[in-house]
């Protein structure tokens, strides 16, 4: 642990995602690492005793069961203080009272998190700092340069950690070990095999309170340019020549730089729709347009569906359609790789002659490849059969991943600056023709899987 952090200091920790998400990571890491030693001091605008903020910190980690000396002695030590961390003076009060090496984590607005980095320059910040930001990482490509350049100022881009949590995912890191570490797959991985790639990630939750970001993101923001366009990069990318962060993030890049949407129009190859009111799961949801705290004027899309292309000599002319939605009849997590149907099939067999479907599950940790095998009765009948595997949870949770690469300073699992504005570039076509009604904004009940006119993209074998 010579190299790991010793402190992790939270800005924007009275908010309910690091309650959820960020402490019960460091509960979990701590149980398992009982050597590591960290201090957490948390900060915020909100007014929090010391117990208050100890039966936060107890609680979440109690989501984890965490326990042991190292959990005990975060337990101990751990502070919070109310601070406005855009205040130079402040921030210099808050780094003073870390211990050794510092990770800062910003759980922020994109606004607020610019206006901290202003804040930041003007202090002597600690050798080795680490700097954590929360997506969007910006708005659009000129912001994300600009935070780019603000981050440049004050440290070196191998102390900065973009959180993107879909690449701590298990299942996606899994991924590497799957395309690399077997023969079968490889070779097939390119435009002669592959028909299509479809990336889905469709929820059953509805808004659940989140309109003060969703209604000014929407499913294509909050989803398809980080998250989905993230995996999209591991599925697509070179075989790189180690897990380095380097070579990792660069070959991520490289399939970035080289995706377009398809056919080069917005007009055809994205759509985007909204929820009205519906039942899903037995639980009736309202319109989104009459969700607490949105603005209908916002033309917010609740489900968004973007076809790319990569222009590369591997993957020219297949297309990779990335979906996400919220408030969908079903839920459906997964990467799904459509392989060409055989060239010829012999004349005799009958039955189906489906293609061969690979598909990775994000949640569940599972995987299944859909083959075409002769029937049980006839032998020149054809069925679908499904060979399946587990992957098995994952040594730590998605948030466990990327702390750990945070406070170990290693940037893998991280976004890197180039990478982040280049995922706003290549959604800009979309957003600039969403925001000019070139494509229109539908509709589709809650609890059903989108507009009737859409087409499903392949569905699991039954």
């Amino acid at each position: 642990m010579s190299k790991s952090t010793q402190t992790l200091l939270v800005l924007g920790a009275s908010g309910d995602m690091v309650s959820r998400l960020l402490l019960p990571a460091v509960g979990q890491l701590l149980d398992q690492q009982s050597e590591r030693r960290l201090l957490v001091v948390g900060t915020g605008m909100e007014e929090l005793s010391h117990d208050d903020w100890l039966k936060r910190v107890r609680a979440s980690f109690a989501t984890v069961d965490a326990s042991g000396p190292a959990v005990e002695d975060v337990l101990a030590r751990t502070s919070y203080h109310r601070a406005d961390v855009t205040d130079t003076d402040q921030l210099r009060d808050l780094l003073g009272r870390c211990e050794g090496t510092p990770a800062t984590y910003f759980a922020l607005p994109p606004a607020v998190t610019a206006r901290v980095c202003t804040a930041l320059a003007d202090l002597d910040l600690p050798d080795g700092i680490q700097l954590a930001l929360e997506k969007p990482f910006g708005v659009d490509p000129q912001s994300a340069e600009a935070l780019n350049a603000q981050l440049a100022d004050l440290v070196s881009e191998a102390q900065v950690h973009r959180v993107d949590h879909f690449l701590g995912r298990s299942t996606v890191l899994n991924l590497l070990g799957l395309r690399f570490a077997n023969r079968i797959f490889e070779p097939l991985w390119n435009r002669d095999h592959i028909a299509s790639v479809d990336i889905v990630y469709d929820e059953v939750l509805g808004l659940e309170g989140r309109a003060g970001y969703y209604d000014h993101a929407g499913a294509l923001v909050d989803m398809i340019q980080s998250h989905l366009l993230q995996v999209m990069a591991v599925v697509a990318m070179e075989p790189p020549s180690t897990l380095g962060e380097a070579d990792i993030r660069g070959a991520k890049a490289a399939v970035l730089r080289a995706t377009r949407v398809a056919q080069g129009s917005p007009e055809q190859s994205s759509r985007r729709a909204r929820y009205t009111a519906g039942e899903v799961d037995g639980r009736s949801l309202p319109a989104y347009v009459d969700e607490s705290g949105v603005d209908p004027a916002n033309h917010t899309e609740t489900l968004a569906e973007v076809t790319f292309e990569i222009d590369s000599w591997r993957w020219a002319g297949v297309p990779f359609t990335l979906r996400s939605g919220k408030a969908l009849g079903a839920r459906r997590r997964e990467i799904a790789i459509t392989f060409r149907p055989v060239p010829h099939l012999p004349v005799g067999l009958t039955g189906t002659a489906e293609p061969t479907v690979l598909r990775i599950y994000l949640a569940p940790d599972q995987l299944s490849l859909e083959l075409t095998i002769n029937g049980e009765g006839d032998p020149y009948d054809l069925s679908r059969t499904v060979l399946g595997a587990t992957f098995g949870e994952g040594r730590l949770s998605a948030y466990g991943e990327v702390l750990e690469g945070i406070l170990d300073r290693d940037p893998a699992l991280a976004v890197r600056g180039d990478t982040a504005v280049q995922c706003w570039t290549v959604v800009e076509p979309v957003v600039q023709a969403w925001r000019d009604d070139r494509v229109p904004l539908e509709e589709y009940p809650a609890g059903t899987s989108g507009p009737d006119r859409w087409p499903v993209l392949s569905l699991p074998a039954s």
